[in-house]
């Protein structure tokens, strides 16, 4: 018995040792590499192999000096944690939505695979290239300001439409709801018909089955897409500079600017910390539920 049991582990280490070299190689060394540089010290040309925390205090200089208000990395922060917050509340709203026709609106497998697959049509294209496709859309002079002006709506064309926060954030929900509609409608795909008529059976009305029944079994998918939003958007730096115009700042611009600067170890730092506060949202959402039951 203990011959047999010691062959099943080492078959099993063997099978998972591959994807576990991959892992290692690929995102657990680098990730250490970003963790030592962030500790170095540098100058205006070059990083200096000398522990230092220069990078961290440098991010969070003047923070003494700005008490009882926010300094600057604080505001960026707080700013992005306000992007993550809508854009998961937009995403979560219009990806639960989709799924959840998906799945029991569309009741043919094959029309529900078809669908499924169009909703990952705009991910044929760039990235870029859909958020771009906004700007001919949203500017002074674009097609919604003309509309409105056509209509008498509006007076003048509204400069808030582009190359602000409303227009960052449209274009986050336009990339990444997809990857809240995926978990959902995962999850949403393999609950028991059954349980859903013995609600109805029970006297149960829409929401409440809706709500005591769909989303408590939704809850897995539901952690998934919102690891998968926040994870992304936390980091994102090329929507809120070309959307924003490059006036909006974000947890990710501070390190693509200490990058410009060529000042390494001071943007690892900066990824370090983004790093932290990304991994507390996400050890938060897993306390919610057990996601291991969805893999």
């Amino acid at each position: 018995m203990q011959e047999t049991s010691g062959r099943s582990t080492f078959i099993a280490w063997l099978q998972a040792g591959p994807l576990a070299l991959v892992f290692l190689a690929f995102f657990v060394l680098p990730l250490v590499f970003v963790v030592i540089v962030s500790f170095w010290d540098y100058n205006d040309y070059q990083m200096l192999p000398v522990l230092s925390g220069r990078g961290y205090t440098d991010s969070f200089e003047g923070c003494l000096a700005e008490l009882p208000g926010l300094c600057t990395i604080a505001r960026t922060y707080l700013q992005t944690l306000k992007f993550c917050a809508i854009v998961w509340a937009a995403t979560l709203v219009i990806g639960f939505t989709v799924a959840y026709f998906l799945a029991f609106e569309v009741k043919s497998k094959e029309w529900q695979i078809i669908l499924s697959l169009i909703c990952t049509i705009p991910f044929w294209t760039s990235n870029v290239i859909r958020m771009i496709a906004w700007i001919p859309l949203l500017g002074r002079n674009g097609l919604v300001n003309s509309f409105l002006l056509a209509i008498g709506a509006i007076d003048e064309p509204l400069d808030w439409l582009l190359y602000s926060q409303f227009s960052v954030i449209l274009a986050l929900v336009h990339l990444f709801t997809f990857f809240m509609v995926v978990p959902i409608f995962n999850s949403m795909i393999r609950i028991d018909r059954s349980l859903i008529e013995a609600a109805y059976d029970a006297g149960a009305t829409g929401w409440q089955t809706l709500w005591n029944v769909i989303v408590p079994l939704c809850k897995p998918g539901i952690v998934i897409g919102s690891i998968f939003v926040i994870t992304i958007v936390m980091g994102d730096f090329v929507t809120v500079g070309v959307m924003g115009g490059q006036q909006i700042a974000s947890a990710g611009k501070i390190i693509q600017t200490r990058l410009d600067a060529l000042q390494f170890p001071a943007a690892a730092a900066n990824a370090v910390i983004l790093l932290g506060v990304t991994f507390l949202i996400i050890a938060a959402l897993t306390k919610l539920v057990d996601i291991r039951k969805e893999l």
